[in-house]
């Protein structure tokens, strides 16, 4: 009988023995992959140092040298007496493909740089293309420990703009605005765009007929 009890406590011991390995296991893995799991949260973040507030642009500890000069030229503009839309023209066209093809000071791929001066309708999907295609193998850098080789821009040139008219189809409507071409050069040459045409549209975003006109600018489009 002892010795009966004596096996009975051994396969009891061996049985609790292998649960507890396989626990550990089970909890090493999933310990494993939440840490290299990318998501759209992230430990490290971008800090506001200015904005203008009613165009919605804003300016972060993140930005290049580059992108700070040129929003500086674009907040004189805006905030003057009488803002002079053809060089608002210029100076989101300049900001947009900094901050776009910038990856050097992104987070992660869902870090999308240009998001600002889209047009609000269409902005989740330019953020869905961009993730999934020019960002689609952005390393997460939450923890500063990234050794990726990246694009910066350093010089943005504006080859042309133009008056133009752009139809939204989804809304069936027929905007002014400006057709502009940029050449872009980078602190590395990595194969990315070095040229780029968009198109940017007029909205008038008053509230009511008897507010004053609120022209803001956007980029409907990129080629």
């Amino acid at each position: 009988m002892k010795k009966k009890n004596n096996k009975k406590k051994k396969i009891i011991l061996f049985a609790f023995i292998v649960l507890v390995v396989i626990a550990c296991s089970v909890v090493g893995i999933v310990i494993y992959l939440n840490k290299n799991k990318q998501t759209p949260t992230t430990n490290k973040e971008s800090v506001i140092l200015n904005s203008i507030e009613a165009y919605g642009i804003t300016l972060s500890d993140m930005d290049t040298e580059l992108y700070k000069k040129e929003y500086e030229i674009l907040k004189k503009n805006l905030e003057s007496d009488k803002v002079d839309m053809e060089e608002y023209a210029k100076s989101i066209s300049k900001l947009f493909v900094i901050d776009l093809y910038t990856l050097t000071n992104k987070i992660n791929k869902y870090d999308v740089g240009g998001h600002e001066v889209v047009y609000p309708k269409i902005r989740d999907n330019y953020i869905l293309n961009v993730e999934d295609t020019l960002y689609k193998y952005l390393e997460d850098n939450s923890q500063d420990q990234r050794k990726q080789i990246l694009p910066e821009v350093t010089a943005v040139t504006l080859d042309s703009i133009k008056p133009n008219k752009y139809t939204i189809k989804t809304e069936d409507t027929t905007y002014d605005g400006y057709k502009v071409k940029v050449s872009m050069k980078y602190n590395k040459s990595l194969g990315y765009d070095d040229e780029a045409e968009l198109i940017i549209i007029k909205v008038n975003e008053k509230e009511n007929d008897s507010d004053p006109d609120k022209i803001r600018l956007y980029i409907a489009e990129k080629n």
